[in-house]
């Protein structure tokens, strides 16, 4: 009897050591970052059976079970990659909607200076001073259309540095996800059936969390206890103990615009969660449109200005020089096409005025045939296109929309499909002509005779303020501007709403997955004074099992 009881003492004193142990290391780990809380399972031992029926044999810890639902932990997945997509297009989306809704930061002020010192010229033709605050003021209008584009082009090598680096963490994460899933399985065929390794558990977890906020990521529990994780619409990124490698590398018609690859194939549009897809989206939906239409005002400017100056004449009697000078901008090219060894190559070519209120951001240049070669080019502006151009007549009919586009080194499939950006670049290469050296120069007079006092021309020049331009003779320039700014704000606007949203419903998800994963002090505080005093108790019983133990053998000795 004696013997029994101090077994099943002595049971409970190992249980509740081992139960004492865990609540310490719940405690001592209440702080630790994805640490789950752990639980000591009790069980009873095999009852013995005697004459007088079954007699408990005392108790043991089955297992310890750290505190997880599945459930719960893919909604904290969703929700970091959902925040943290819309938290960092936001971020970025409100650097350009806090520049170009500024005054002294954006373009309003700056072309209503513009065009207050042509009426001012037009008010006092002959006088040079005034002449000189037009000639001033139109270097700093040019400036200001410079600075923009310098703050863009900023923006467009953060989203580059971001996704080098995004890509290059997911590439580690994958990686060690994956070694870890070798030692989860080790670990499982090597211990006692249902008894997990909760600290390797807890760091994949921890992994797979740092994965989401990066991309949107699936995750499939295999039976041998591993993980498979999809990113995208479905790219394996781990599979068991075998990682793969993405890398990010400029587009093949543009080095500038970083694309994240994955066994050779473009998955940058795939991507729909997370930082990576938070920086496509702002680059794709609010950077590169901000950046085409600030290109596209800054020729439709110049080029309408430069038409009126070069009608005129200046204080000297002179024919006019353009005002401004736009150079030669880098046009922007993005292609989806067949032949990796096709090259493309584009050129700016210089609007005229008569064509400027048709110009668009953006055209879209698609292979309708080959064998002959046919395209349909398409303003994305008005959705107008002209179908059946050969390589004869396409090089006119896009120099009347400001490029010039070939192909060589490979061959064009039917489909092949290009979007150019003639003026994307536009912002950044305006500048005040260098051939205007003298404010004489400007041409207010309509005639050469009575230059001097002459200001027809100069008038025609500030009417341009308030000429409806640009989209197809509905715009103004003030009111491009106003669009650029409205729409930027509007995009932002959205993304902040989007942003403060999904924070909320992460927060609601951690929240929820910390009750049940997340270490309570009071419940351990309480579980501690329970495991103490059931020691304490089965202690005494071991003290009691002596006793009787003692008064036996005393009794037959």
């Amino acid at each position: 009897m004696g013997v029994g009881l101090l077994n099943i003492a002595v049971s409970g004193l190992n249980a509740y050591q081992q139960a004492l142990q865990t609540t310490s290391n719940n405690i001592s780990n209440a702080s630790t970052p994805g640490y789950s809380v752990e639980n000591a399972q009790f069980a009873t031992q095999p009852e013995q059976y005697t004459g007088g029926g079954y007699v408990g044999n005392g108790v043991t810890i089955n297992t310890v079970a750290r505190g997880y639902n599945q459930f719960l932990n893919a909604q904290v997945l969703s929700g970091a990659s959902a925040y943290n997509n819309s938290n960092t297009y936001y971020t970025m989306a409100s650097q350009i909607d806090n520049m170009l809704a500024n005054q002294s930061t954006g373009l309003s002020s700056s072309m209503n200076t513009f065009f207050s010192d042509v009426n001012s010229v037009a008010n006092n033709p002959s006088s040079v001073s005034t002449r000189q605050v037009m000639l001033s003021d139109s270097s700093a209008l040019a400036a200001q259309f410079n600075s923009i584009s310098s703050t863009l082009s900023s923006l467009n090598t953060q989203v580059n540095d971001s996704l080098t680096t995004s890509v290059n963490s997911l590439n580690g994460y994958a990686a060690n996800l994956a070694q870890l899933n070798t030692q989860i399985v080790a670990a499982e065929n090597n211990g006692a059936p249902g008894q997990s390794p909760n600290g390797l558990l807890d760091q994949r977890d921890t992994l797979l969390n740092q994965i989401s906020t990066l991309t949107n990521a699936s995750v499939v529990e295999q039976s041998n206890g591993s993980v498979n994780v999809y990113i995208g619409s479905g790219q394996p990124l781990v599979m068991g103990s075998t990682s793969s490698t993405l890398s990010a590398q400029g587009a093949p018609t543009d080095n500038s615009q970083m694309q994240v690859m994955l066994n050779g194939q473009n998955i940058s549009n795939q991507i729909t969660g997370g930082q990576i897809a938070g920086n496509i989206g702002f680059r794709s939906q609010v950077l590169a449109p901000a950046q085409q239409q600030l290109g596209l005002l800054a020729t439709s400017f110049a080029t309408e200005v430069n038409n009126v100056q070069q009608s005129g004449y200046d204080l000297n009697g002179n024919a006019g020089t353009a005002l401004f000078n736009i150079g030669t901008p880098v046009v922007n090219v993005q292609g989806e096409y067949s032949d990796p060894n096709l090259v493309v190559s584009a050129t700016y070519s210089a609007p005229t005025a008569a064509n400027v209120s048709t110009l668009s951001g953006s055209y879209q240049l698609t292979v309708s045939t080959t064998q002959p070669d046919t395209y349909t080019l398409t303003n994305l502006s008005n959705n107008s296109s002209v179908s059946g151009l050969t390589n004869a007549t396409l090089p006119a009919a896009t120099q009347a929309d400001g490029f010039n586009i070939s192909f060589s080194g490979g061959s064009l499939t039917a489909g092949d499909s290009f979007q150019i950006s003639p003026f994307y670049n536009a912002g950044s290469t305006i500048q005040l002509n260098p051939a205007i050296t003298n404010p004489s120069q400007i041409a207010a007079a309509s005639t050469a005779t009575n230059a001097p006092g002459n200001n027809t021309n100069i008038l025609a020049m500030a009417n341009l303020q308030t000429q409806p331009l640009m989209q197809n003779g509905t715009s103004t320039f003030s009111q491009v501007y106003s669009q650029l700014v409205g729409s930027v704000g509007a995009n932002t606007s959205n993304a902040q709403t989007n942003s403060v949203a999904q924070n909320t419903v992460l927060q609601n998800a951690t929240s929820a997955q910390q009750s049940v994963s997340g270490v309570n002090l009071d419940v351990e505080a309480a579980n501690l004074i329970e495991y103490q005093n059931s020691y304490q108790a089965a202690a005494k019983t071991v003290t009691t099992a002596q006793t009787l133990f003692t008064a036996i053998i005393n009794a037959v000795s």
